[in-house]
């Protein structure tokens, strides 16, 4: 996309996702070479020849306003300042392991662009005094893997990575470690678990991974687009990154866009842009059709009617206020000929199968809640299944070590809120409330049965 390299001309320049323009050229842009022609590894040079201090690098991170892009939006500044300065053995954790339904922004940059991924982990390893970092890569694109190992060994053999980093008596290696797709490993202790060998299950906190993180040593996780982000932030310094966006929600950020619409793909846009622009971005509706909802930060971020997101702007702030959250940024869009039923379904089946069965509210819940939606979508729903949803939802949320409970909790509160007509309908009357899809195609008539 021209907007990507326009905005960070780090991304490198001429890829575009949109429209199903997918590839895997073997030298397509992302090798070190091509990296360091638009300015690769510029900002780590400048803060060694500038000697600049952990402080001084923290305090352009917050400068920035960088919030973690991998969900939780929690501030990176402010985590990389938890690090204990006095701790010997620190480490540096990506996190790759992209399974969220509906993200695919991450696997994309180390497709494209690895080195900037490594160069803000590098740059991160100097910020907290790490001298080893690790690439936790979802185990189900292993072709990316791949080539995060290539730019790796190009790294090193050009000094970027290794003993005294240019000079400059910095040591700090990066190694890729392979998951094994599962979507818990997601969660940041969960992945640490993986790591060290250990099933993946999240860990009771506190303490957090900053005190006691991999091999329990003080470590620092953030998301891939986190990192990414890092080595523009000082190429343009800190504040001009946060006046690209808004105030709490500086600078840009990627977003997948799939569903219902003309040309999905991964679009970066400042934060803070109208969701119609968005849309209007990824080719607007297919088919001509009307949009009926978004879910716009993943699969666990709540639904929204299309009447409420189309006031909306991509960011953190305004999506909370709407009832949603900004996730991932994977922006699901739905039109009109989509079942609500069959949808929330297909998600509680997911989140039923993916719980990694240590907490009893998620183990047990997460099947009740998509056994309840199941028999409502088959014809055989009950007059009181909507409140007994509630009801499961409530003694789920917050009460689990993790956030994968509130994940499959908050869709079906949602969808049964912003949509409860269709739920009611589908009790009452054991069919679909979306009518058949008709269309003309000269003489020959086409019709998609209901979506049920």
């Amino acid at each position: 996309m021209a907007l990507i390299s326009a905005i960070n001309p780090l991304l490198t320049a001429g890829w575009q996702t949109g429209g199903h323009e997918w590839r895997m050229e073997k030298d397509a842009g992302w090798r070190l070479k091509d990296y360091e022609a638009r300015g690769g590894y510029k900002a780590l040079r400048k803060i060694i020849n500038d000697k600049l201090t952990q402080d001084d690098v923290i305090g352009e991170v917050k400068k920035s306003a960088l919030r973690g892009r991998g969900g939780a939006g929690f501030p990176t500044g402010l985590k990389w300042g938890f690090m204990p300065k006095a701790a010997p053995v620190k480490y540096i954790v990506c996190n790759t392991d992209e399974g969220e339904p509906g993200t695919f922004k991450d696997r994309d940059l180390l497709r494209y662009d690895p080195h900037s991924v490594i160069e803000g982990m590098i740059i991160a390893g100097y910020a907290v005094g790490a001298a080893l970092g690790y690439n936790y890569i979802h185990g189900e694109i292993y072709e990316i893997y791949q080539r995060f190992e290539e730019a790796l060994d190009e790294a090193r053999a050009a000094g970027y990575l290794g003993g005294n980093i240019l000079g400059s008596g910095f040591n700090f290696d990066l190694f890729a470690h392979q998951g094994w797709g599962a979507y818990i490993c997601g969660e940041e202790s969960a992945l640490l678990e993986s790591i060290e060998g250990k099933k993946g299950q999240p860990r009771f906190k506190p303490p957090f991974p900053a005190n006691v993180g991999l091999y329990g040593k003080p470590t620092t996780i953030n998301n891939t687009e986190s990192f990414a982000a890092i080595p523009f932030i000082f190429n343009i310094g800190g504040e001009n990154y946060l006046n690209l966006g808004k105030p709490n929600n500086g600078g840009t950020k990627l977003y997948s866009v799939s569903g219902h619409v003309n040309r999905p793909g991964n679009y970066e846009v400042p934060m803070g842009t109208p969701f119609a622009t968005l849309l209007e971005m990824a080719g607007g509706m297919r088919g001509g059709r009307k949009l009926k909802a978004v879910i716009p930060g993943g699969s666990s971020a709540p639904v929204l009617p299309a009447e409420i997101m189309m006031d909306c702007t991509m960011d953190y702030d305004s999506l909370a206020k709407a009832g949603s959250m900004l996730g991932s940024g994977a922006v699901i869009v739905m039109d009109e000929t989509v079942c609500m039923v069959k949808a929330l379904e297909r998600l509680s089946y997911f989140y039923f199968e993916e719980s990694c069965g240590q907490c009893t509210p998620c183990r047990e819940g997460t099947g009740w809640l998509y056994r309840i939606v199941h028999r409502i979508e088959h014809g055989q729903g009950r007059a009181d299944d909507l409140e007994l949803l509630n009801s499961l939802t409530e003694n789920i949320m917050g009460r689990t070590i993790c956030a994968l409970g509130d994940a499959a909790a908050l869709p079906v509160r949602s969808f049964t809120k912003h949509f409860k007509s269709e739920f009611e309908y589908h009790i009452e009357h054991k069919k679909c409330l979306v009518p058949p899809d008709v269309q003309y195609e000269g003489s020959k008539i086409y019709v998609r049965p209901s979506a049920c």
